[in-house]
């Protein structure tokens, strides 16, 4: 048996909040199944979901997304406005660059090119 990725689901505090800000960033529909799980379905991506759960984000995310939006400049000034913030500084080396960033519960994901 080979299994595929049905959806990538965070834990968060405010689900219909988290759809609503991926949705801005990866397009497709924030839908509210509830007050406890929310969710978008990106077009050419997996759904990704948000679950509430009770205890608050503690450390860094032992997965993270890395995302190709263009120009990282652009795409992380673009998440910025949404709600994100960035974690330092962008990063260049000979295979091109990455920002770090976090959504509004502080999940981090990044822009990345090359």
């Amino acid at each position: 048996m080979r299994a595929t990725v049905s959806e990538i689901v965070f834990d968060c505090a405010d689900p219909a909040a988290l759809a609503r800000f991926w949705a801005g960033l990866l397009g497709g529909e924030p839908v509210d199944r509830g007050p406890d799980w929310s969710y978008v379905d990106p077009p050419g991506f997996v759904r990704v979901a948000f679950q509430r759960v009770p205890e608050g984000k503690a450390v860094k995310n032992r997965l993270h997304l890395d995302l190709e939006g263009g120009d990282v400049e652009t795409a992380a000034g673009r998440a910025a406005a949404l709600g994100a913030v960035r974690a330092g500084g962008l990063v260049r080396d000979a295979y091109g660059a990455f920002q770090v960033m976090r959504d509004p519960e502080g999940n981090e994901f990044c822009f990345v090119s090359g």
